[in-house]
């Protein structure tokens, strides 16, 4: 408990804004190199990512499936866990608060974290609870790359409202909230953030003026009180009950209509190889094109990158526009990559440099 104390009791760095006359690559560089200057709270479902790759060898004899002999199996922090990893990449310093359980899976995650020099404080190892796990299993032969042919999922059981690892994780984050320059809650539905729970943290003002972004799968509009958000195409649609598809109109009335009934300051809607569009109060949307190249190679974890990216540049002074364009570029960066991975505050200076 010592490290979150003293995380607590540290003097914010608070937002500071960005420079005016300059040109706008010079004012997104200052923003990300002023990322190690900043400390994000993530309230989140902590996740395991695992990959068991293999190698085609034949088909079955018991049944028309494909027997692969196992070459490697490793295991990665995914979900709100890997947003945590985003921000550290990013140079942000990140203040977890969840969940994880006392099995494999959960004492992995915390080694991970830990090596990256992250504070592990705020997140409660309850015996018997399984670490939700989600497995891949990746096929691959001589001459071509690795697929995914199926995945395995593992998952919590709920706990209940009054269980002490909840209120455990409500006085954690209670704990942060003063060192915080920004609060991201990344809700995957597994329990560890709900919007009781964000209320609960948030009881007394305790956030005060700190910006709050959601990246929430199937909950968007029965949170209050969130400064941002960043939901896919797909998630707006489940939540407003519409189909978008390609009519752009439609996109507008739904961005709007998001904007309003969550009563929020921005509003990114990511549309995969569409790109984005931005919303905020009181101005025009505004289209961000997709970033890179067209042949992405693996989506997995991507939207935790853009959240990561887009709560860290607000936390350092952007807008929202900067916000959005500086998470279209790692989002761009990431899904050229394998696996659930992250984006360095050196690769994101590197594109703007270009």
């Amino acid at each position: 408990m010592a490290t979150k104390r003293a995380a607590a009791k540290r003097t914010p760095s608070r937002r500071t804004p960005v420079a005016h006359g300059l040109t706008e690559t010079q004012r997104l560089r200052r923003i990300v190199q002023s990322f190690s200057k900043i400390s994000v709270l993530v309230v989140a479902d902590m996740i395991a990512d695992e990959f068991v790759s293999g190698e085609i060898a034949r088909v079955s004899r018991e049944a028309p499936v494909l027997i692969l002999r196992h070459r490697e199996r490793t295991l990665v922090p995914g979900g709100g866990a890997n947003a945590v990893m985003n921000l550290a990449a990013l140079g942000v310093t990140a203040l977890p608060v969840g969940l994880v359980g006392d099995d494999e899976a959960g004492r992995s995650l915390l080694q991970i974290f830990r090596r990256q020099k992250i504070s592990v404080s705020g997140i409660s190892r309850i015996k018997g609870y399984t670490t939700t796990t989600k497995t891949r299993v990746l096929a691959f032969s001589a001459h071509s790359s690795r697929q995914q042919v199926v995945r395995i999922d593992r998952e919590c059981e709920a706990l209940s409202d009054s269980h002490p690892a909840l209120l455990e994780l409500v006085n954690s984050a209670r704990e942060y909230a003063p060192a915080a320059d920004a609060v991201l809650l990344s809700d995957y539905g597994y329990g560890a953030v709900t919007p009781r729970i964000y209320n609960l943290i948030r009881a007394r003002g305790v956030l005060g003026e700190t910006p709050v972004t959601l990246d929430s799968r199937y909950r968007l509009l029965e949170y209050d009180g969130i400064t941002a958000a960043t939901p896919n195409e797909g998630e707006v649609e489940e939540s407003l009950g519409v189909s978008i598809g390609d009519d752009r109109a439609r996109l507008l009335e739904a961005g709007a209509e998001l904007l309003r009934q969550m009563r929020l300051e921005a509003l990114v809607i990511t549309r995969g190889g569409d790109g984005m569009m931005t919303f905020e109060r009181r101005e025009t949307p505004v289209e961000i094109p997709i970033f890179g190249a067209n042949q992405v190679v693996d989506v997995t974890g991507a939207g935790d990158t853009v959240i990561a990216t887009y709560t860290a540049a607000l936390a350092a002074g952007a807008s929202n526009y900067e916000a959005a364009k500086l998470a279209n570029y790692a989002g761009g960066l990431v899904v050229m990559k394998r696996g659930t991975a992250t984006i360095s505050q050196g690769e994101l200076l590197a594109v703007l440099a270009d």
